[in-house]
């Protein structure tokens, strides 16, 4: 009775839609820093856009590196409100010492370690873990996916406003604006705190973290979708960063590579919705191995294919579709392998093998385009990714790990 009096504002409903748009400007502004590559390496590396590449790469490093230990955190003493008032204070900070950067050692440790730790604490796996606890157990999957496509919405909104804000204004003040966006995400994961209290609050006795560790470490399918994962940060970190600057080197021009960002954040919800459903009804692994295989087959058409205004916007649009969708994918197999108790943990160690492909497509990519001045050969090396991440999954077996399937005793 008391909760059917709480009102709206404190609902689980708050919850989903604040945690919707926490991951939509948490997510938005990491798959921004592509439309800020060439403003800031001019700027600060005389034109060189490894710098940038760099730090921006050591970003996705050190957010895959730190979100198991941040999950730990939260789980064992925090909570994940402190964490993420926490990951929002310093995400915001560290844009803008960005914006007041001199040198490539700034921009890594500003938008690099400094953000990167934020990013882990206030990103989509701590999200996912709020939602995890609050939402009602028969729309828990539905409300994972809402949150999951909302961090993509943010390629849709996020992106073209920063580079509305860069027709406007010289970089550094466009991204003093974005961090005073960010750190709106303070306020929400307090009011959080208070709409999702018992859900948040609730202590669940299952089996121990370091039970649920070596179940995991001795499985061989953890195992092949970590290394599946890794594929899909390698693919499309370096789509998002590098998009810009390829067409601008084939001549489409930086705001064409704004307007594919977005349409692959627009599309993206679609297919991330698509893939939720069709994995209640199909092997979750197949459906996987199909995905690669079709990100690499739209990569191969457009790299192949005479770039153009069209041949762009269909490419962001089919490669939208793909984007995300392997993770209510991945999640869904790590849940069905290991039970919901740690899924934040187990999925934030996979997630680690997902930021690591997309550190080692950013650094190398720039670097390559620093060397070589094109960009042919890597488009070569993610197509040859994909399929190999498709041969991955195809022997995994969707049985349920033994230490889940088997009942508890008492």
């Amino acid at each position: 009775m008391e909760q059917a009096k709480r009102p709206f504002w404190l609902s689980p409903w708050t919850v989903l839609i604040l945690c919707t748009v926490m991951s939509l400007i948490s997510y938005g502004t990491r798959q921004s820093f592509g439309i800020f590559l060439v403003p800031i390496s001019l700027d600060i590396a005389g034109g060189r856009v490894e710098p940038f590449s760099f730090a921006v790469a050591m970003q996705t490093f050190v957010i895959g590196l730190s979100v198991p230990f941040i999950a730990a955190l939260a789980d064992r003493w925090l909570g994940p409100v402190k964490v993420l008032v926490m990951g929002g204070s310093l995400y915001a900070l560290g844009m803008f010492l960005l914006a007041h950067a001199k040198t490539p050692m700034d921009m890594t440790l500003s938008v690099g370690v400094l953000s990167g730790l934020a990013a882990a604490g206030c990103g989509l796996p701590m999200l996912l873990s709020v939602i995890g606890r609050v939402a009602p157990e028969k729309q828990r999957s539905m409300w994972l996916g809402i949150v999951s496509a909302g961090g993509t919405g943010g390629q849709m909104f996020l992106v073209p406003l920063n580079g509305w804000l860069l027709g406007q204004m010289d970089w550094t003040n466009a991204m003093i604006v974005l961090s005073a966006i960010i750190f709106s995400i303070v306020p929400m994961a307090l009011i959080i705190g208070r709409a999702g209290k018992e859900g948040l609050s609730r202590k669940k006795e299952t089996q121990t973290l370091g039970e649920a560790l070596r179940d995991a470490r001795g499985n061989r399918i953890y195992w092949l979708l970590c290394l599946g994962f890794f594929t899909c940060g390698f693919q499309v970190q370096f789509v998002v960063t590098h998009i810009p600057k390829y067409l601008e080197d084939v001549g489409g021009g930086m705001e064409l590579g704004a307007h594919a960002i977005a349409l692959i954040g627009l599309f993206n919800m679609i297919g991330t919705a698509i893939a939720g459903k069709l994995g209640g009804h199909f092997q979750k692994k197949n459906l996987l191995a199909l995905l690669y295989l079709g990100r690499s087959l739209v990569i191969l058409i457009f790299f192949l294919a005479p770039v153009s205004q069209m041949s762009v916007y269909i490419f962001a649009s089919c490669i939208g579709l793909l984007w995300l969708a392997t993770v209510p994918l991945t999640a869904g197999l790590v849940s069905q392998f290991f039970g919901p108790r740690y899924m934040a943990t187990l999925y934030s160690i996979a997630f680690l093998s997902h930021q690591v492909g997309g550190f080692a497509s950013v650094w190398t990519a720039g670097w390559m385009r620093d060397a070589v001045g094109s960009y042919d050969t890597w488009w070569w090396v993610i197509i040859a990714a994909g399929a190999v991440a498709a041969l991955l999954h195809w022997p995994i077996d969707e049985r349920r790990s033994p230490a889940v399937a088997a009942p508890s005793p008492g």
